[in-house]
């Protein structure tokens, strides 16, 4: 037996897909496809929420170079304004990293529920269905491969 996928809830191997307890023969798939819900709103917002993180303290620190331009005060307070608003600025560098990866991470799990179906024993059936894209990917491809290696071959096809 060769297993594709496996984790907590997910078994995917060259007999059987296992889904949250349930198993499915793969001999008793006959189809197999995925369907993409909607779009998240809260996974945008938080993209959002995340990029004006990231921007929220550069644009602060250029407004307060342009007041301190604007004001017209003496060079001793202008320098005094400028410095403060670098010092702003330059707060988002220690929480960049951070802030890029959790949009990095928000990127890879995507922004939709994703749905994996099979034709099992005649009558459609959802194997799975998650919000993670990269996980979903994984997942998807072994249940390919997996029906893939065990279909007889037919005459004529050589593998």
């Amino acid at each position: 037996m060769i297993t594709y996928y496996d984790d907590r809830s997910v078994q995917v191997t060259s007999t059987a897909v296992r889904v949250d307890g349930r198993s499915y023969a793969l001999a008793d798939i006959t189809m197999i496809w995925h369907r993409r819900g909607s779009r998240s709103w809260r996974v945008l917002v938080g993209r959002g929420a995340i990029g004006a993180a990231l921007a929220g303290p550069l644009v602060a620190a250029v407004l307060g170079i342009g007041v301190a331009v604007w004001l017209q005060r003496s060079p001793t307070v202008t320098i005094a304004i400028v410095g403060a608003s670098v010092l702003v600025g330059l707060a988002v560098g220690p929480i960049a990293d951070f802030l890029f990866e959790h949009l990095d991470r928000s990127y890879a799990r995507g922004s939709r529920q994703l749905e994996i179906w099979a034709r099992w024993r005649g009558q459609p059936v959802r194997l799975l269905r998650t919000g993670d894209a990269l996980r979903f990917g994984q997942i998807y491809r072994a249940v390919q491969r997996a029906a893939e290696r065990s279909q007889p071959a037919r005459p004529g096809n050589r593998r």
